[in-house]
């Protein structure tokens, strides 16, 4: 997860905010779902190991592995892996061995707990303030971890990059993209690949380029706009630390939503591409009920147009669990997962 700068939200009229959810309200069918068949449906999900010490040798660090199993009873169908390979390379690139067999068991875990897992490589902070230098390793990543896999783990899914951006331009990020899924695709033919639009203000998604014979590619973007709202108080900003108390959920936050959402649904609907909401959430200074409102409208207007979805994410900050306590915060998942009635 990376913050971007937020545009001021625009404000709807009452008509227009009704037109434009009742559009969310559409049975998710017909040419989006057409480019679906042939993948997996990932469902709902949750971010991951981005910053846990499994990596470097630790154990319940915070994260422990039969987490997976609180995962998956409570509803979740895939995890998505935030892996940060360039730390783990060596001289001409190469990744460590020994992380490497972590990767290996990790995923190995996920698939007995019956979860999908998603492979997303994480260095964001790379790859937008250094395009040249992550170039390189992008691709140098790609080409090991495809060569690794090769025929093993079919259920796994790569993600070639999260929040290309910064630095990077339009132009750039779709020759570096194309470059990795040739480079996937020479091992990996129809395994499912994960591709990101230019995480932006504007989320251009018609400028995203994609190999058009290449069915087996979803398309991801992630969500977290008004950026003052979702980062309220968060220490690590200067701006957002000063930030709130904020709530959300008027009909203008609504139809601002629905409206970014929608441009999403139409591109998808023509191109015939499955949509992938790979990041969305709140940090925990937000109003508890604001934030509760928020993920829900988010994650269901992400289910009625049939997107697959992972909420950013089980521990650390934005949590959705508690690590000290090994419990759920109960408002996150009821908001993520209503009870089935």
């Amino acid at each position: 997860m990376t913050a971007i700068r937020a545009r001021r939200p625009r404000r709807f009229g009452l008509a227009a905010a009704a037109f434009l959810l009742a559009s969310l309200c559409l049975p998710a069918h017909g040419a989006e779902q057409a480019g679906s068949r042939e993948l997996p449906k990932l469902g709902r999900g949750i971010n991951i190991l981005g910053y846990d010490g499994i990596w470097e040798g630790g154990h319940n660090a915070p994260f422990r592995l039969d987490n997976l199993t609180t995962i998956r009873k409570a509803g979740f169908a895939h995890v998505r892996i935030n892996f940060f390979g360039f730390k783990f390379m060596g001289p001409g690139n190469v990744l460590d061995e020994i992380v490497l067999r972590r990767l290996d068991a990790v995923v190995e875990e996920v698939l007995a707990r019956n979860l999908i897992p998603i492979l997303d490589e994480h260095d964001t902070h790379v790859c937008q303030s250094d395009v040249a230098g992550c170039t390189e390793k992008l691709k140098s990543f790609w080409r090991q971890i495809a060569e690794r896999y090769a025929g093993k783990y079919p259920k796994l899914v790569f993600e070639v990059l999260n929040e290309p951006g910064g630095r990077m331009t339009v132009a750039e990020w779709n020759s570096l993209l194309n470059e990795c899924l040739g480079i996937i695709r020479r091992t990996n033919p129809v395994r499912p690949v994960i591709a990101a639009v230019l995480n932006v203000d504007e989320n251009p998604v018609d400028e995203l380029t994609l190999p058009a014979d290449d069915r087996n590619l979803i398309v991801t973007f992630h969500y977290y706009a008004p950026l003052q709202f979702t980062h309220q108080g968060a220490p690590w900003s200067r701006t957002f630390s000063k930030i709130g108390p904020l709530d959300w959920g008027s009909p203008d936050d609504e139809a601002k939503a629905a409206a970014d959402f929608r441009k999403m649904s139409l591109w998808a609907q023509k191109e015939k591409r499955p949509v992938y909401l790979g990041e969305f959430g709140v940090y925990e200074r937000a109003p508890s009920e604001s934030r509760a409102r928020y993920l829900s409208f988010v994650a269901r207007a992400a289910d009625r147009l049939g997107w697959s979805w992972a909420c950013w994410q089980f521990d650390h900050d934005f949590a959705a669990f508690d690590s000290a306590r090994q419990a759920w915060k109960p408002d996150i998942l009821r908001a993520l997962i209503p009870p089935s009635r």
